[in-house]
């Protein structure tokens, strides 16, 4: 158990496409993807604030 194969991830998209349709999926994309960008350049901005990760100033 917990393995997802090909029918597992077809199932999930037909029922994707039946809740949102077809005409809302690449609005739902793009959402997500805008949230996964923004969401990187947050973490990335936090590491670099981190002392722990800074090298060493002389």
């Amino acid at each position: 158990m917990g393995d997802i194969g090909a029918p597992e991830l077809l199932i999930v998209l037909v029922v994707v496409v039946f809740l949102f349709g077809a005409t809302k999926l690449p609005d739902l994309a793009r959402g997500a993807g805008q949230a996964l960008r923004i969401f990187k350049a947050e973490t990335k901005g936090l590491r670099e604030d981190d002392p722990k990760t800074q090298p060493p100033t002389l």
